[in-house]
């Protein structure tokens, strides 16, 4: 009785009151994880998700891509609507991209207003001279360009009736009956189309005075137009990435509407130079032609230098066309390889077969007003996405 209480009282001093062993940790529970049965329908569902990924990823951006497409449509349609204003606000950022520098200069020594009003008077009063002197070149010669034209279409009659083309005079005098019919047969819808051109004219008229009004404002305060609708449209979190981008876009169109001008002014100081030198009748009016068709990239300059052919073969003969045939190229390769390369270095330059393709994307949706916008907004659009893209995450 008393060994057995002793080894009980032995036992029990060496344990805890639940039986643990003195001095030991405490039992904890373990719980092990649930054992889930993957069903063979949960198998077969992961694996139609992996077997083809890229599916996935294609519908992801094919969604992104159309609500895109109907954002860039309804902006589209709603400038289409609004033509004029757009047209008339996009020159009188061309003005301010061109006269700001101007006024920049002039308001040192006279005041703001005053200097904004010197610049774009002044620039409209070179236009005007200068269209003045072209339509006085063209009067002062009209008499002498009857004769010569008279002449030189004889000429190309001539021409036409040796190789290659061997037409007769039959069939020349054929041609020319075709012509003269329908001339007499639409004469009423060239009216109408002459008396809607006079409608053209007044619209471009107010379009011309929207952009010269909107441009005294965008000249003489363009930053605080900026500031105030930044502050105004825009959350103040968002604010700061939209005002960099915002920054690289005008720098981007400015940049390239000047170096546009410099390009186009060159291009026209070397064919008038050329024609001039050959003899090459209206010689300041295909200048001009050429300068104001050099804002259609690619396009625009072989075209203008192609009337010039033309005029050159009537005025001239055939040499002279030759020649002004081997002008086009050296023109071209020099603004290809020379004069967008030097000149455009401060904006975006773009790839020639994005130009191509925005310009006749451009021509589809806007006719030459949407090839001479075409490449500027590409350059706008892709500036401001570089400009986004850089900016760092709120």
């Amino acid at each position: 009785m008393t060994g057995h209480q002793g080894r009980k009282g032995d036992a029990g001093r060496g344990r805890g009151p639940r039986g643990a062993v003195l001095g030991s940790r405490p039992a904890r529970p373990v719980r092990l994880p649930p054992r889930t049965r993957s069903g063979p329908r949960e198998v077969t569902t992961a694996a139609a998700e992996w077997t083809v990924p890229w599916l996935r990823v294609a519908a992801a951006y094919a969604w992104r891509l159309i609500l895109v497409g109907f954002a860039v449509y309804g902006l589209f349609t709603v400038l289409g609507r609004f033509q004029l204003v757009a047209v008339a606000l996009f020159l009188a950022c061309v003005l301010t991209a061109v006269l700001r520098p101007i006024a920049d200069l002039l308001s040192r020594v006279l005041p703001r207003p005053l200097s904004v009003a010197v610049a774009l008077i002044g620039s409209v009063l070179v236009v005007l001279g200068l269209f003045a002197l072209v339509g006085n070149a063209v009067a002062g010669e009209s008499t002498k360009l009857a004769g010569e034209f008279r002449g030189g279409i004889h000429r190309i009659e001539e021409w036409l009736q040796h190789p290659p083309f061997r037409l007769g005079r039959g069939r020349l005098a054929d041609l020319q009956r075709q012509v003269m019919n329908y001339l007499n047969t639409h004469r009423g819808s060239l009216l109408s189309r002459a008396v809607s051109g006079l409608g053209r004219v007044i619209e471009v008229g107010t379009g011309i005075a929207l952009a010269l009004f909107s441009s005294v404002f965008f000249i003489h305060s363009g930053e605080r137009l900026w500031d105030w609708a930044r502050d105004q449209l825009l959350p103040a979190r968002a604010r700061d990435g939209w005002d960099r981008a915002g920054r690289a876009a005008w720098h981007t169109f400015a940049g390239y509407t000047r170096g546009i001008i410099i390009v186009a002014a060159t291009n026209a100081v070397l064919v008038c130079a050329a024609l001039l030198l050959l003899r090459v009748p209206l010689a300041l009016p295909l200048a001009l032609l050429e300068f104001f068709a050099a804002f259609v990239p690619l396009i625009g300059s072989p075209i203008a230098l192609g009337v010039a052919t033309v005029v050159a073969l009537a005025g001239r003969g055939p040499v002279t066309a030759a020649a002004v045939l081997v002008l086009i190229v050296v023109i071209g390769q020099l603004e290809g390889h020379v004069l967008h390369p030097l000149v455009m270095s401060w904006a975006v330059r773009l790839h020639p077969l994005v130009v191509a393709v925005s310009v006749i994307a451009g021509g589809i949706v806007a006719g030459v007003i949407g090839a001479v916008v075409a490449v500027p907004l590409v350059s706008v659009v892709w500036a401001v996405l570089r400009a986004l893209r850089a900016t760092p995450p709120p």
